[in-house]
C-alpha cells in the first residue's frame, strides 16, 4: 500500500511539476509577447509621431511657398501687362514719328526738286526778275527776297554742306538745300526750330535710354532666375527620380522579404504539425507498452510469487527409486531472473521514450514558437517599413509631379521674357547705330547749327544746349 501510495504521489508530483512547468513557460511567452508588443507599439508611435512632424514641416513650407509663388505670379502678371500696353504705345508713337517724318523728308525732297525744276526756274525767271537765283555746284535753287545775293546765306549753306559732308547728316543737307530755298528771315526760324526739335529728341531719346536700360536690365535679370530656377528644378527632378526608384526597389525587396517569411513560418507550422503528429502517437505507443508490460510483468510476479510456495511431492519414493525433485521449482527468479528483469527493462526504456519523446516535444513546440514569434514580430517591422517607404514615396510622386508642373510654369516665364526681350532687341538693341554714336552726331548737327546761325545773323552767339 506504501509503495502504491509512493508511486502515485510521484506521478501526482510530475504531473504538478509538468503543470508548474507549462505554466511558467505559458507566463515567460504571455510577458515576452506583451513586451514585444510595447516595443513594436513604442516604435511605431515614434516613426508616426516623426512622419507626422515631417508632414507638417513640408506642409508649412508648401503653404509657405504657395503663397510667394501666387503673389510673385499676379506681381509679374501686373508689371507683363503694364510693360506690353505701355510698349505697344510706344511702338504705336514711334510708327507714327516715322511715318510722319519720312512724309516730310519726302514733301521737302519734293518741294526742293519742283522748285529746283526748269518750269519753276524759268517762270521765276521771266515773270520775277527782281529775284535772283543762287545755283550751287550740286544745283540746288535758291529764291532770295533781296534783288541781290546774300553773302551770310551763301556762306551759311556752303558752311552746312561741308559739314554734312564731314559728318555725314543728313539732316543738316536738307537743311542746306531748304535754306537756299527760303528767304532769309524765314531761314534762321526754320534753324532755331531744327535746333529746338534736335533738343527736343535728345531728351525723348534720354528718357526712351533709361526706360531701354531698365526693362533690359530688369528683363535679364528675370530671365537669369528663372533659368537659374530650371537648373534647380532639373536637379531636384533627378534627386527624386533616384529617390523614387530606390524607394521602389526596397518595398519590393522588403515584399519578397515578406512572402519568404509567410513561407518559412508555412513550412515550419507544416512541419511543426507533422512532428506534433509523429510525437504524440510516440507517447501513446510508449503508454500503451508500459501498460503491455506491466500486465505480463504483473502476471509473470504473481505466477513466480505463487510458485515459490510450492513443496516437494507428499509422497516419497521407494528408497531404489531415483533421484527426483525435492525442493519447490521457482522458476527463473533469483538464480536466474531475466525475464522480470529484462521486462523492467523494456519498461524503463517505453519510460524514457516517453519522457524524452514529450520533453522533446516541450522543447520543438518552444523553438517553433519562438520562431513564429520572431518571425511575426520581423513581418510587422517589415510591414511598417513598407508603409512608410510607401507613404515616402508617395509624397516623392506628389513632390515630382509639382517639381514637373514648377518646371513646366517657369519655362513658360522664360519664353516670355525671352519673347519680351526680342520686342525689346529693334528699339532698343538693334538700332543699327549705338546710342553715344547718335548723341555725338546730334550734338555736332546742333553745334553745326549754331554755327550757321552765327553765320546768318554775323554775331556771335551763345552755344544752345
Amino acid at each position: 500500500m506504501l509503495e502504491k501510495l509512493q508511486d502515485e504521489f510521484k506521478a501526482k508530483r510530475t504531473d504538478l511539476e509538468k503543470e508548474e512547468l507549462g505554466a511558467q513557460q505559458a507566463f515567460e511567452q504571455i510577458m515576452q509577447q506583451l513586451a514585444d508588443n510595447i516595443e513594436n507599439a513604442e516604435f511605431e508611435i515614434s516613426k508616426k509621431t516623426k512622419h507626422r512632424a515631417e508632414t507638417q514641416e513640408a506642409k508649412a513650407q508648401n503653404e509657405g511657398d504657395l503663397a510667394q509663388t501666387t503673389a510673385d505670379r499676379d506681381e509679374d502678371q501686373k508689371y507683363l501687362d503694364d510693360t506690353n500696353a505701355l510698349c505697344k504705345q510706344k511702338a504705336a508713337d514711334f510708327a507714327s514719328r516715322n511715318e510722319l517724318r519720312a512724309a516730310e523728308i519726302e514733301a521737302i525732297s519734293k518741294a526742293i526738286d519742283i522748285i529746283g525744276s526748269q518750269a519753276v526756274a524759268g517762270s521765276g525767271d521771266k515773270h520775277l526778275p527782281a529775284l535772283m537765283q543762287i545755283r550751287k555746284k550740286a544745283g540746288s535753287l535758291a529764291q532770295l527776297r533781296s534783288s541781290q545775293t546774300n553773302p551770310a546765306v551763301e556762306r551759311m549753306v556752303a558752311f552746312l554742306n561741308e559739314r554734312a559732308r564731314t559728318t555725314g547728316s543728313r539732316m543738316l543737307s536738307e537743311m542746306a538745300l531748304s535754306a537756299q530755298a527760303n528767304p532769309f528771315t524765314k531761314v534762321k526760324k526754320m534753324i532755331k526750330d531744327l535746333m529746338v526739335k534736335l533738343m527736343e529728341e535728345a531728351t525723348s531719346e534720354t528718357e526712351h535710354k533709361g526706360w531701354c536700360d531698365t526693362e533690359l536690365t530688369t528683363n535679364k535679370q528675370t530671365r537669369d532666375k528663372k533659368q537659374a530656377d530650371i537648373d534647380d528644378l532639373n536637379s531636384n527632378i533627378e534627386d527624386l527620380t533616384a529617390t523614387i526608384a530606390q524607394l521602389t526597389q526596397d518595398v519590393a525587396d522588403l515584399n519578397a522579404a515578406v512572402k519568404e517569411l509567410d513561407a518559412a513560418m508555412a513550412k515550419q507550422t507544416e512541419e511543426r504539425n507533422e512532428s506534433k503528429a509523429t510525437n504524440a502517437q510516440t507517447v501513446k505507443d510508449a503508454k500503451a507498452a508500459q501498460v503491455a508490460v506491466e500486465q505480463a510483468m504483473a502476471v509473470l510476479k504473481d505466477f513466480y510469487a505463487k510458485s515459490s510456495q510450492a513443496t516437494a511431492f507428499a509422497q516419497q519414493p521407494a528408497a531404489d527409486a531415483p533421484e527426483t525433485f525435492d525442493k519447490p521449482y521457482k522458476g527463473l527468479l533469483s538464480e536466474g531472473g531475466n525475464v522480470v528483469d529484462f521486462l523492467e527493462v523494456i519498461l524503463t526504456d517505453f519510460a524514457r521514450l516517453e519522457s524524452e519523446t514529450a520533453s522533446s516535444e516541450a522543447q520543438e513546440e518552444d523553438e517553433y514558437k519562438t520562431f513564429m514569434q520572431e518571425s511575426k514580430k520581423d513581418k510587422a517591422l517589415k510591414e511598417n517599413e513598407i508603409r512608410l517607404k510607401s507613404g515616402t514615396k508617395t509624397d516623392k510622386e506628389s513632390a515630382l509631379s509639382e517639381a514637373n508642373r514648377d518646371l513646366k510654369t517657369t519655362q513658360e516665364q522664360l519664353a516670355k521674357a525671352v519673347e519680351y526681350y526680342e520686342k525689346l532687341k529693334p528699339t532698343c538693341v538693334d538700332s543699327g547705330i549705338t546710342y553715344e554714336e547718335r548723341v555725338k552726331r546730334r550734338e555736332e548737327e546742333i553745334v553745326s547749327l549754331q554755327e550757321a546761325l552765327k553765320i546768318l545773323q554775323g554775331t556771335d552767339l551763345p552755344t544752345m544746349s
